[in-house]
Parts: structure tokens; C-alpha cells; sequence
């Protein structure tokens, strides 16, 4: 679907820096063009896609942090770690802690 609706975008973009019909046609294409991205179906239709990027923005975010955490571990020829969890406990923290200085 993403690939037809850019086609025909592309195929609309061609065709108005393309034509040779002059000013009037662009002015035509440029108001029914006005017209269809005003209409309340496509304007709902937006909303729906900002909606579900805002919502999936974090995850793909978390996503890609991964991957370049990855790419970077093989690298520079380090071992993978395993994925280190961002809310531990504060008593795991402290038992973390001590058991370091006891190792001094």
C-alpha cells in the first residue's frame, strides 16, 4: 500500500513539473491537491498515523539502541552482555556495591 500512494505521488510530482499546459492546470492540480489533503477522511487518516508513530516511537527507539549496542560489542570484538535491567531493586544495588568493596 506504502508503495503505491508513493508512486502515485511520485507519478502527480512528474506530471506538474513535467506539463506544459502552463499556469491554469497547476493551479488546478495545486487546489484539487488543497482540496483532498483537507478532506476530513484523509485528515483522520494522518491523525491515525501520528497517533500510532508517537506510540511506537519509544520501542523502535529501544530497538535501535539495541542493535547499535550490538554492531559496536562485535566490533570492537567484545562479548554481548546481557540486557541489564533499569529498575533494580536499591537493595540489589547496595548488595552489588558491598560486595565490591569487600573484594578490595
Amino acid at each position: 500500500m506504502r508503495g503505491k500512494l508513493l508512486f502515485l505521488v511520485g507519478l502527480a510530482a512528474g506530471y506538474v513539473l513535467g506539463t506544459r499546459a502552463g499556469r491554469e492546470r497547476y493551479e488546478q492540480i495545486k487546489k484539487a491537491t488543497r482540496r483532498l489533503w483537507n478532506d476530513p477522511r484523509v485528515q483522520h487518516q494522518v491523525k491515525q498515523a501520528e497517533d500510532f508513530a508517537k506510540d511506537k516511537a519509544p520501542e523502535v527507539a529501544d530497538f535501535l539502541a539495541e542493535g547499535a549496542k550490538k554492531v559496536v560489542n562485535q566490533v570492537s570484538g567484545r562479548p554481548a552482555r546481557a540486557k541489564a535491567s533499569t529498575t533494580r531493586p536499591a537493595a540489589a544495588k547496595q548488595s552489588a556495591a558491598s560486595s565490591t568493596d569487600t573484594a578490595k
